[in-house]
């Protein structure tokens, strides 16, 4: 399953902030990118805004559905909230492919709280609605939108990966890695709860020592 050549990417809910500040560190990164959005217009814009932000010519835009379909593999940058109608429009586009959820599980009414859905985490629900045929991974749940969205910035957090397909999450580590940002296999999908849940955590951190970045480092092991 590993790739001869950097797979595309394709980010729905590309034009929101977080989003959009992932676009632009893969861009950079020199990964084809493919902007999501429900008005593909609107994704068209922002990837000409792109390309001329970082000196490029691989953004491209198009609709959610047209995004997941050309796509290696599909990265949503969407909240919790509003996912089902995404998920349901990019079901068929998603088939085959690996499944980025960067959603965590917080209580939508006090967001420093941890608040795990039905299936334990946003990844595993997002994992049953697709089916077996697509690898669903989590990532990114442990880096601040305010560190993504300072694309000058080097991101000093680490990121912890974890899904049900090991050769999925080996994929998605080197794409991370691409942009500068180290990753780690941090196990099967049973483990997204925990990932998760420390989004909620460095909330609370965040707002009890009034900063914004608040982040994790795995220590112990090779870099």
């Amino acid at each position: 399953m590993q790739p001869t050549t950097t797979p595309s990417l394709a980010i729905i809910g590309g034009t929101g902030k977080e989003g959009n500040a992932l676009a632009a560190r893969f861009a950079r990164a020199g990964v084809r990118v493919l902007i999501g959005s429900r008005d593909a217009a609107k994704a068209q814009t922002a990837a000409q805004e792109l390309n001329q932000r970082v000196g490029g010519s691989n953004v491209e835009g198009f609709s959610n559905r047209d995004a997941a379909q050309r796509a290696d593999i599909v990265l949503l940058s969407i909240p919790y909230a509003g996912m089902t109608p995404i998920l349901e429009d990019i079901r068929d586009a998603a088939q085959n492919k690996i499944v980025i959820n960067i959603a965590s599980s917080l209580d939508p009414e006090r967001k420093s709280r941890a608040k795990l859905p039905p299936a334990g985490s946003v990844t595993a629900e997002v994992q049953q609605f697709f089916g077996d045929a697509v690898k669903v991974i989590a990532a990114f749940q442990n880096i601040s939108p305010e560190k993504l969205e300072a694309v000058d910035e080097k991101i000093e957090t680490d990121v912890l990966v974890v899904g049900g397909d090991k050769d999925a999450r080996a994929i998605v580590i080197e794409l991370i890695r691409k942009i500068g940002i180290d990753a780690f296999d941090a196990g099967m999908l049973a483990n997204a709860p925990a990932v998760e849940a420390m989004t909620a955590a460095l909330i609370a951190i965040n707002i009890r020592y009034k900063v914004k970045g608040a982040g994790i480092r795995v220590v112990g092991v090779p870099r």
